[in-house]
C-alpha cells in the first residue's frame, strides 16, 4: 500500500495553498469587520477562481467544471478549510444534484453556474423539519402545465448570492413523493422572510425564504417525482466529506498558529512552549489532526473506488463526525496556548474557533451522525467500520 502523495497531487495541494493564502486570506478582517465581504470583493475573487481554475471542481469539464476527482476535491477543500469567515464559499461547487440534470436543465442552469454566471442555494431544513427531512411540510401540488409550491425554509446558506434555488418539497404533500425543484428567485411569490445573525461573521448569509403559490414548469423537476431523498443524501455525502476536509484544514491553521505563538512568546525567562502544560496541548493537537487527515484522506480515495451509495453515506458520516469534533478541541486548545491574544477577533485562531462550532451542526448535527452510524452498525455489523 502506497498512501504517499503522486506528483499531480502534490502540485494541486501547493496551488490550493497558494491559492488560499493570496486569494482569500486577505479579505478576511473585511469580512470579520463587515459581517460578510463587499459585491466588489466577491467579484475579484470570482475572477481569481476562473483565473485559477478552481470553477466547480465537482462537475465535469463538459458541464464547465474542473472534473476533479473526491481525493483531489479533499485536496483542495482541506486547504481552503483554513480562510476565516467561510470565504472559501466564494470558490462555487454547483449542487451535486446538479449532475441529474437534463441537457436543458444543465444549459439553464448548471452549465452557466460552473462558469460563475449564477448560483445556486440548496434548501432542505424548515422550522420543524431538519434532521428528519420526511418532516417537511414544503409541498409540490400538481397543476395544468406544472407545479404550485408552497411552504417556507430556514438556513438557505448563500441564499443572498444565489439567483436560484434547489428547493425539496412533497409532492401533493406525500412523504413518500420528495422531489426537487428548481426555482428562481425572481418568480412571483418567493419572498425574503428574514436574515438571521449567527455567531460567525460569514462572507454569506443563510436567509429564510417563503414560497407563496409559486409556479413552476414540468422543466423544472430535477430527476424524477419521489427521487428527491436520495438526491438529497447524495448532497449530504458530498457536503459532509467538504465539511470534513476543511475542519481539517482548518484545524492545521489553528495549530500552526498557536506553535508560532507558543515558539515566541517568553515568560519566566523562557519561551512558553518549553513549558510542559503548553507542549503536551500541541501535542494532543498534533496527534488530532494526524488521525482525522488520515482517515479523510483514506475515505476520499476509498469513495472514488467503488460506487456504493449505502456505504459511502455511512462512512462519511462517521468522518463528518471525527473531524468536526476533532476542530472544536483543537481550536479550543490553540485559543487557550495564546491566552488573551487567542481570545481577540484579530487572530486566525479566534476566527477559526468561533467560525467551525458550526460544523457539528449544519448538514446534519453530530447526534444525527452518531444515529447513522449505529443504524449501519445493526444491519452490517461492526465491520462496515472496523473492517475497513
Amino acid at each position: 500500500m502506497d498512501f504517499s502523495l503522486s506528483k499531480e497531487h502534490q502540485a494541486l495541494q501547493a496551488k490550493a495553498k497558494e491559492f488560499t493564502e493570496q486569494v482569500l486570506y486577505p479579505h478576511e478582517m473585511e469580512c470579520e469587520e463587515n459581517d460578510g465581504i463587499s459585491k466588489e470583493t466577491h467579484n475579484l475573487i470570482i475572477q481569481q477562481v476562473l483565473d485559477w481554475e478552481f470553477n466547480a471542481p465537482n462537475h465535469s469539464k463538459e458541464d464547465g467544471g474542473q472534473g476533479f476527482t473526491i481525493f483531489e476535491q479533499t485536496i483542495l477543500n482541506e486547504q481552503l478549510g483554513g480562510a476565516t469567515g467561510a470565504i472559501w464559499d466564494a470558490l462555487w461547487y454547483p449542487s451535486y444534484p446538479m449532475r441529474f440534470a437534463s441537457q436543458a436543465q444543465k444549459e439553464e442552469y448548471l452549465i452557466p453556474t460552473c462558469q460563475g454566471q449564477r448560483r445556486d442555494a440548496y434548501a432542505i431544513t424548515e422550522a420543524d423539519a431538519g434532521s428528519d427531512p420526511s418532516q417537511c411540510t414544503t409541498r409540490a401540488d400538481k397543476v395544468d402545465g406544472g407545479w404550485r409550491i408552497n411552504g417556507e425554509k430556514w438556513f438557505v446558506t448563500i441564499g443572498d448570492i444565489a439567483d436560484y434555488i434547489l428547493v425539496h418539497a412533497h409532492v401533493d404533500g406525500d412523504v413518500n413523493k420528495p422531489t426537487v425543484f428548481f426555482v428562481d428567485k425572481d418568480l412571483p411569490g418567493v419572498e425574503l422572510k428574514r436574515t438571521p445573525l449567527y455567531t460567525h461573521h460569514f462572507a454569506f448569509k443563510h436567509p429564510e425564504y417563503i414560497f407563496n403559490d409559486v409556479f413552476v414548469g414540468d422543466d423544472k423537476v430535477l430527476g424524477e417525482v419521489g427521487q428527491g431523498y436520495d438526491m438529497t443524501k447524495d448532497w449530504f455525502v458530498e457536503a459532509r466529506l467538504g465539511i470534513a476536509a476543511r475542519c481539517v484544514g482548518a484545524a492545521i491553521r489553528a495549530a500552526n498558529e498557536a506553535n508560532e505563538y507558543a515558539a515566541n512568546r517568553v515568560q519566566f525567562g523562557q519561551s512558553i512552549r518549553d513549558f510542559q502544560a503548553v507542549e503536551f496541548m500541541l501535542a494532543d493537537m498534533a496527534v488530532e489532526i494526524m488521525a482525522a487527515k488520515s482517515m479523510l484522506y483514506r475515505l476520499s480515495w476509498d469513495i472514488d473506488q467503488n460506487n456504493d451509495r449505502k456505504m459511502n453515506h455511512a462512512r462519511a458520516a462517521a468522518l463528518k463526525l471525527h473531524c468536526s469534533e476533532m476542530v472544536g478541541r483543537v481550536c479550543d486548545k490553540a485559543v487557550q496556548v495564546m491566552g488573551g491574544r487567542g481570545y481577540m477577533r484579530e487572530q486566525p485562531v479566534e476566527r477559526l474557533w468561533r467560525d467551525t462550532r458550526v460544523d457539528r451542526i449544519w448538514e446534519g448535527t453530530s447526534e444525527i451522525q452518531r444515529v447513522i452510524i449505529g443504524g449501519q452498525i445493526k444491519k452490517r455489523g461492526m465491520e462496515i467500520y472496523t473492517g475497513w
